[in-house]
């Protein structure tokens, strides 16, 4: 009989087993059955092996052993990465396996920051292919081209236009190591098998002219589809979607910021989806500050926020403040007004001419700054803002290194001893301050987390572990519940109760060193119970739902892979 979701079978004396029908070198190279030098004797001489590997079988254990002495012997970062993207492409297992063991020493090196260098250099250093290249010309055939896929039953998608990758702007069809790395992650922190995962790249082409002018770039070389051809693309590649991979979640992931917005609000009610930037960020950065409050023993609605950066990330960190403090009693009107967005005008008003729509529900009444000096007329800086109103809470998602500076952090001291600094941009030379500095500036009074992993800072004496507030705690979780509960639509409301879910992950012992986000090595432990607190509220709150008289726990499990070898037979 089959158990569990990934072909595994038990026989009559209840020994389980997976059922394989490839043979020799098809085997051999399909990374999702691969176990190299530790098939057994028996299963090479079943599988037609024998003579196509050293004769010695090793253990999982001796190929781990194995491959982390090559990942260590790597010289640089980029080298690391390769190395183990290298892995994953020819025994996803034993990648996993690996990644298991080493969550905080590898997560940095197969996404950020090192998958930002990665991207650049994507046709420098192209090596296999993995997941779909989807162009205006081949984005009807879709149905065809995943034929040729070893996973049938796709249950994830990430997918990028590569216009906005991370802070470095537009990369082309370099952004593909975007979706794989998310994608690897999603497998790492919520069991998704790798054969359920679909990376996507829409290479709609580039305007970066580094690129273009690049004999050996890989993509389409020329400048970016827009306006309604761009808009008709879309609408094309999200039928694709619904007609060939009826099951999957879809997660948007590294867009410009106006077509981040315009995405998910076209199309957020065709097909459960998600915006990993806008609704993933602030779901991390809501629960950073939940975990500061209660450092503080204070609530959400004793802050004053102030958001530099009004993009995808910044203004959908602003959506999930507003959000929480909608959930803690306050009115729209009141939630609105204790937050504040920056772009690279200041201070964003309601009056300013051309608007983007996605701001301007955050947008003030020019009335607030009356009274108030500025070196530049009609524009309110950063400084300018916290001289003169009571901010209490500062976060970065600017893309602008060392735009926090001394004098904002020692003002907010004035109006707190316990200011909350956050400054989230990566890669790391983009982050807007470095945690040692607000430390300094702060007389170690702050509670810092950042976007970028930053080692621990010592300062007068104590030691600060820096938390980092990464989206990977967020959206595995979400991703994981989405498909156990089959939801048709992925909501807002979501995302807060994985907010307050990851708070609830943070141990007394962090709180009390000023650590507000719990270690990656927790990631799994912490995917599964943002995903179990989604679908508790789903199972209170949802009379459709399928799952109203179920064990979530077993519901959750049955739907997780652990990457360890099971043995084959042959069918």
């Amino acid at each position: 009989m089959t158990i569990g979701k990934y072909l595994r079978w038990k026989d009559s004396q209840g020994n389980v087993f997976r059922p394989v029908s490839l043979t020799g070198t098809e085997l051999l190279n399909d990374r999702t059955l691969n176990k190299s030098t530790a098939f057994t004797q028996e299963e090479r001489d079943a599988f037609q092996l024998t003579g196509l590997l050293p004769p010695r079988v090793q253990t999982f254990d001796d190929q781990l052993n194995r491959v982390y002495d090559g990942f260590s012997n790597a010289s640089t970062d980029i080298e690391k990465y390769l190395f183990l993207r290298s892995l994953q492409d020819r025994n996803e297992t034993l990648f996993y396996a690996l990644l298991s063991r080493h969550v905080e020493e590898m997560t940095p090196i197969i996404y950020t920051p090192t998958v930002g260098k990665a991207c650049q250099e994507f046709s420098h250093r192209y090596q296999k292919a993995r997941g779909l290249y989807i162009t205006e010309e081949n984005v009807s055939a879709m149905g065809e081209m995943s034929r040729h896929f070893m996973g049938k039953d796709i249950k994830i998608i990430v997918v990028t236009d590569s216009q906005g990758i991370l802070g470095i702007g537009d990369q082309g069809v370099g952004g593909m190591g975007i979706p794989i790395g998310k994608l690897s992650l999603y497998t790492l922190g919520a069991g998704i098998h790798p054969a359920h995962c679909l990376p996507i790249v829409l290479d709609v082409g580039t305007d970066n002219q580094e690129l273009l002018d690049d004999p050996m770039y890989l993509g389409i070389s020329r400048k970016r589809l827009r306006g309604d051809a761009y808009k008709r693309f879309i609408k094309t590649f999200v039928q694709q979607v619904k007609r060939h991979f009826p099951k999957a979640v879809l997660q948007w992931e590294d867009f410009s910021k106006a077509n981040a917005f315009d995405n998910l609000s076209d199309y957020e009610d065709s097909l459960p989806s998600f915006n990993d930037d806008i609704q993933g960020t602030g779901s991390v950065v809501l629960a950073g500050i939940l975990g500061a409050c209660k450092i503080k023993q204070e609530r959400l609605v004793d802050q004053t926020y102030v958001i530099y950066g009004a993009g995808a990330g910044g203004v959908g960190v602003a959506d999930q403040i507003y959000a929480g403090l909608l959930k803690e009693g306050c009115t729209h009107h009141s939630a609105r007004a204790k937050i504040f967005i920056l772009d690279s005008q200041g201070v964003v008003f309601d009056d300013r001419d051309g608007l983007d729509d996605y701001k301007r529900r955050y947008a003030k009444s020019r009335s607030i700054s009356a009274g108030w000096h500025a070196a530049e007329l009609g524009k309110i800086s950063l400084t300018e803002l916290i001289n003169n109103h009571p901010v209490t809470v500062l976060l970065g998602a600017s893309g602008i290194g060392g735009a926090f500076m001394a004098e904002h952090i020692q003002k907010m001291m004035e109006y707190t001893p316990r200011p909350i600094i956050f400054p989230l941009s990566n890669p790391t030379a983009n982050c807007e301050a470095i945690p040692e500095a607000i430390y300094h500036w702060s007389d170690g009074q702050a509670i810092v987390a950042t976007g970028s992993p930053f080692s621990d800072v010592e300062y007068n004496g104590h030691q600060y572990r820096i938390g980092q507030g990464n989206n990977v705690f967020i959206f595995p979780g979400v991703g994981l519940a989405s498909i156990v509960s089959q939801t048709e639509k992925i909501t807002q409301d979501m995302f807060t109760t994985a907010s307050y879910a990851l708070a609830e992950c943070v141990s007394d012992e962090d709180i009390a060193r000023g650590c507000i986000y719990p270690r990656i090595s927790a990631l799994k432990a912490v995917s599964v119970h943002v995903a179990h607190s989604i679908l508790t509220q789903m199972q209170a709150t949802d009379a459709c739902c399928h799952l109203r008289d179920k064990d979530l726990k077993q519901a959750l499990s049955e739907h997780m892979w652990e990457p360890v070898y099971l043995p084959y037979r042959r069918v």
